[in-house]
């Protein structure tokens, strides 16, 4: 038995630690009614989550690379320290490229962030490598949870161990699976200001009272609501994103023609995903030695009509 195995089993029912086939540790979270979510060390990333019918609420690519150093395409990365592709670092940071560690000393959080969840603690320190590409140190800590009734919850807490401030951007790059994306709106957006990327990060104002999907999508809404809602018509499903200290929500599909460009990312399945992402991205956050941050996001699901 490994020591993370063995941290399993001193940790809570409901926790299972695998291994996947690259050998990369991977957490799997029960909810006694049957709800379920997989978190891979590689990149602290969510690949799924399912409800207690066992129904997969989160869209992966069947062409996703599981191979690090490449982030997998799918699930819920986390990109961090920036969104976007500026500067000396990769696009959207390499927070979704490393190998993660299970916290084996977590600081306390709110004990309504435990009870009665089945959850994991993770760790990221910056490896020499990284120090060269983007020279601050700092500890970046996720508790992934998951809620009996099946919530799923990421709180993430980005401490600056740095002798100077330093800033950076965050998106949970969060793949929706969709039954049809033309049969899907999403609420929480209307009068919001957006940046669009497809028109060199001009500033728009949304004017629907919803937004739907008839061609490609790249925008991130600024200063939003702290609740968004994804309706997906077809199947009656409706997910619910709330968050804290996330401002922007980032909303994204390639669609046709920018699908066959991703060599990790099939021709046709844009039809069946949407990232809807909690995200500060506009102003970065600024934190002085010794500060932390934290930043919340939860998702659940509801049958709608």
């Amino acid at each position: 038995m490994n020591q993370s195995e063995n941290i399993a089993g001193e940790h809570r029912a409901g926790v299972e630690i695998t291994k996947d086939k690259n050998g990369i540790e991977v957490v799997v979270l029960r909810s006694p009614r049957g709800a379920s979510a997989r978190v891979s060390l590689h990149g602290g990333q969510v690949l799924s989550w399912k409800t207690d019918r066992g129904e997969e609420l989160l869209f992966t690519s069947s062409k996703a690379i599981f191979k690090p150093p490449a982030a997998v395409r799918g699930g819920i990365p986390i990109c961090f320290p920036q969104f976007g592709n500026r500067g000396a670092l990769e696009q959207h940071g390499f927070a979704r490229n490393k190998i993660w560690v299970i916290d084996r000393n977590p600081p306390p959080l709110h004990p309504n962030d435990s009870d009665g969840k089945s959850y994991i603690d993770l760790l990221l320190k910056p490896s020499q490598e990284d120090l060269k590409v983007w020279p601050h140190s700092f500890e970046f800590r996720l508790r992934v949870a998951l809620a009996a009734d099946g919530y799923l919850t990421m709180i993430s807490r980005i401490r600056n161990i740095n002798c100077k401030p330093f800033s950076f951007s965050i998106a949970y790059h969060t793949y929706f699976s969709v039954s049809d994306i033309s049969e899907v709106r999403v609420e929480g957006l209307e009068t919001r200001d957006y940046l669009d990327n497809l028109y060199q990060r001009e500033r728009f104002t949304e004017q629907g009272d919803a937004l739907t999907f008839e061609s490609e999508v790249d925008r991130v809404y600024l200063n939003s609501t702290h609740t968004v809602a994804v309706f997906n018509h077809e199947i009656k499903r409706t997910i619910v994103i709330r968050k804290e200290g996330l401002p922007d929500v980032v909303v994204w599909n390639p669609w046709e023609k920018k699908s066959k460009l991703l060599l990790d990312f099939g021709d046709e399945e844009y039809k069946h995903m949407l990232c809807v992402d909690g995200a500060a991205i506009e102003k970065p956050i600024t934190l002085k030695p010794g500060e932390e941050w934290t930043g919340r996001l939860e998702l659940s699901v509801v049958n709608s009509t």
